[in-house]
């Protein structure tokens, strides 16, 4: 008999859901359906399960009581609003610790949509914020916290005293020095392989080592806006630059 407790439905059909499908997975979950934005690919199977309907239809329900969730888009804004509405519809978004993982305890983890990937530490008096994604090889030094509905990416490290706002996206490979890059303001985005050695401002695109101001992404000039995470091109040309 299944646990209906153990038991998940992925929201999201895309590249990023079977990473976050093998977590659940290794976590001890089973999946019981897929959702996509839409109805277009209702009753297709995808990484052999079913696609059940769209969000609108799963939201149709109203009580999601006894049900939980895993949401596997990347897009900050997007995972946080659909977490909060399906909490408050009585549904539960779990956070997910993969085995392999070394979380001290000492830290404080979100009990809400917070996931981490293989072999990434936590260390001791840390603390992740809700809905945060950390994917693999991370490492997040001591007495640092980061905020609620970020992401990190794989092989980046964040240096202890640091503390991190909400929706930050942190490039893969990037690395802030414990005790130098001591705040990372709220939506700023941190290029792949960056080198943090000072505090980084809020909604500012920075890359290189050291890292350097790139853009105001609050400018006329940018695309990007603080309650929203849409990047053009240009923007990931940059977070993902070889410096």
């Amino acid at each position: 008999m299944i646990d209906n407790k153990k038991e998940l439905y992925a929201l999201g059909v895309g590249h990023n859901t079977p990473v976050f499908l093998d977590l659940a997975l290794a976590c001890g979950y089973t999946i019981a359906g897929l959702y996509h934005y839409n109805e277009e690919r209702t009753g297709e199977v995808d990484h052999g399960y079913m696609i059940l309907g769209s969000f609108d239809d799963l939201f149709a329900l109203g009580d999601l009581t006894g049900k939980s969730f895993l949401l596997t888009m990347g897009d900050n804004k997007i995972r946080t609003e659909l977490s909060e509405k399906i909490v408050s519809l009585g549904g539960c978004v779990p956070s997910l610790v993969h085995p392999t993982a070394v979380v001290s305890h000492y830290a404080k983890i979100s009990e809400t949509g917070v996931y981490i990937s293989p072999y990434t530490y936590i260390q001791a008096d840390s603390s992740i914020g809700r809905n945060t994604i950390l994917l693999s090889h991370v490492n997040v030094s001591h007495t640092t916290h980061i905020g609620n509905s970020c992401f990190i990416a794989g092989g980046a490290t964040i240096g202890a005293y640091t503390e991190m706002g909400d929706y930050v996206f942190v490039g893969q490979g990037a690395l802030s020095i414990s005790a130098k890059a001591k705040k990372i303001g709220h939506h700023a985005f941190i290029g792949a392989r960056s080198l943090l050695t000072r505090d980084v401002p809020p909604c500012v695109l920075v890359a290189g080592s050291p890292a350097r101001i790139l853009r105001d992404l609050n400018s006329d000039e940018g695309t990007y806006y603080t309650d929203r995470n849409d990047l053009n091109i240009d923007f990931f040309e940059i977070l993902f630059a070889k410096y």
